[in-house]
């Protein structure tokens, strides 16, 4: 069983004794004992400040949230890292955002494209460089649909002017480009990024057709499927799941998504929500400006799914209505076997979370289905109000920890000794190496999808496959002592 509110508050005090004063006071301000009961945070707990220096962050910066996460699952854009090689070569092909397409042809998220900035151009100025760039781009690869230019540090700090650049040459070439001023030094974690590329869909490119004719004939039941980003197929999972209760999936913001699909977006009449953290900006633009309602859905794990269905459902007629009770209905006997089968194999297995967007809470519902505790949660870079949305998912007493450093994450590890932890890349091969079960849950340990009905087999079949792997009990951290024979004999 997880904690209760006094035990996990005081284990929050022991992890804390370690730290100078000052910083122990400045982490109390990220760490908390969950409480279901608490409607807002912000006098609970702190988020989206700036990490202090000289512990471990796992956060990344303005760049990886809007090339990363935004901008880099768009299809049929071009996106050039403008800067340095270095980051540009780190980002590249980083998520696993699948794609339909021929790379190279149509696609081009699989590519690298920087303006590999060197000395001179830092002293001179990259404008001219970027210039030529993109007329080479559109030369070589004449079915991209536009390009956008991901700024890097140094583009903030000479002050280039990417967004005349990037006006010339769409009047030269014909074609959408795109200035996005996600310099990584901007905001605190990549989630300023999320916020700068909305804004530059904003103005560069769903304003477009403001006021010209439509492109097709729009239907009643028209939505748009926002913040999924396709990890493993997932938008493809969700939007069976959709078009199957009667509704039409007009764009896919931006996972396997594209420009003219964005364009569309104005005319739907739902914006449904799946990453809030990345996402709602658009969201809310599009709400205000015109007229679209936004919804927010949970396709992880077969209680959530019906819950997000039904709630979908209600925005429409009966006909949807019905149909989502047939899918429902179609699809229980399936979920009931493979809760059948794994449940008995996961029943009681312990959780601790740590990830980025929004799945430290959506993703707790699927875990309950297999009969497992998720006993401690945080994200990497979350603002207040996604704090107020998981107070209520979690368990009461649940460890609650924002900004996590590595010393916290594996003294709470070493302390509740967890079945698994779910988390990202950079924490993946310390717990491996602590003998602890991981799931690297930013792109699903290269499995995937675990959105939908067909995601939660294949999520329920890897978390068995995590947590009963034998060899976990043949690991030793090499930190610790060697095992004496009479006490390997015993074990």
């Amino acid at each position: 069983m997880a904690m209760n509110r006094e035990e996990s508050d005081k284990l929050i005090q022991e992890v804390l004794a370690v730290y100078p004063e000052e910083t122990g006071k400045q982490r109390a301000k990220h760490l908390m004992a969950n409480d279901p009961e608490l409607e807002k945070s912000n006098k609970c707990i702190v988020a989206n400040k700036k990490a202090l220096p000289g512990v471990m962050t796992q956060r990344g910066c303005a760049y990886a949230g809007s090339k990363g996460v935004v901008w880099g699952p768009v299809k049929d854009t071009v996106n050039i890292s403008h800067g340095p090689i270095g980051c540009g070569q780190f980002s590249r092909a980083g998520r696993r955002n699948y794609v339909t397409g021929f790379s190279g042809i149509n696609i081009f998220g699989d590519m690298n494209f920087s303006s590999d900035f060197q000395e001179k151009d830092v002293v001179f100025g990259g404008d001219k460089k970027l210039d030529t760039l993109i007329s080479e781009i559109d030369g070589l690869f004449p079915l991209a649909k536009g390009i956008s230019i991901q700024s890097e540090c140094p583009i903030g700090l000479i002050g280039d002017d990417i967004e005349a650049v990037a006006k010339k040459k769409a009047k030269e070439i014909g074609k959408t480009v795109v200035p996005v001023r996600c310099e990584g030094f901007r905001g605190v974690s990549q989630s300023l990024g999320h916020h700068v590329a909305n804004d530059s869909l904003r103005d560069w490119v769903i304003s477009k057709r403001d006021g010209k004719e439509p492109t097709f004939e729009s239907t009643p039941y028209d939505v748009a499927i926002t913040g999924d980003y396709n990890i493993g197929g997932d938008a493809w999972a969700s939007r069976v799941l959709m078009e199957e209760i009667g509704l039409r999936v007009v764009a896919q913001w931006s996972g396997d998504g594209s420009l003219p699909e964005f364009e569309s977006t104005p005319r739907v009449k739902l914006n449904l929500l799946h990453c809030y953290r990345s996402m709602n900006y658009i969201s809310r633009h599009m709400e205000e400006k015109y007229g679209i309602p936004w919804l927010e859905y949970n396709f992880f794990g077969p209680t959530k799914i019906v819950e997000s269905l039904r709630k979908i459902a209600a925005r429409f007629d009966s006909t949807i209505q019905e149909n989502a009770e047939r899918v429902i209905a179609k699809y229980q006997p399936t979920m009931d076997a493979i809760i059948a089968k794994y449940r008995p194999r996961l029943e009681g297995k312990r959780v601790m979370l740590f990830v980025g967007g929004l799945r430290p809470r959506h993703i707790v519902g699927a875990y309950e289905d297999l009969g497992m505790e998720v006993i401690g949660a945080g994200y990497e870079f979350a603002h207040n109000d996604d704090y107020d949305r998981t107070f209520k998912e979690l368990q009461d007493g649940a460890l609650i920890y924002d900004d996590a450093t590595s010393f916290e994450l594996e003294a709470f590890a070493e302390r509740l000794k967890p079945d698994l932890i779910g988390s990202g890349i950079k924490e993946k091969y310390v717990f491996h190496k602590m003998g602890i079960p991981f799931r690297q849950m930013h792109s699903w340990d290269y499995s995937g999808p675990y959105h939908g009905y067909d995601g939660f087999a294949i999520f329920a079949r890897d978390m068995d496959m995590t947590v009963n792997n034998p060899c976990w009990k043949n690991v030793r951290a090499p930190w610790k002592p060697a095992v004496s024979e009479d006490e390997a004999a015993a074990a």
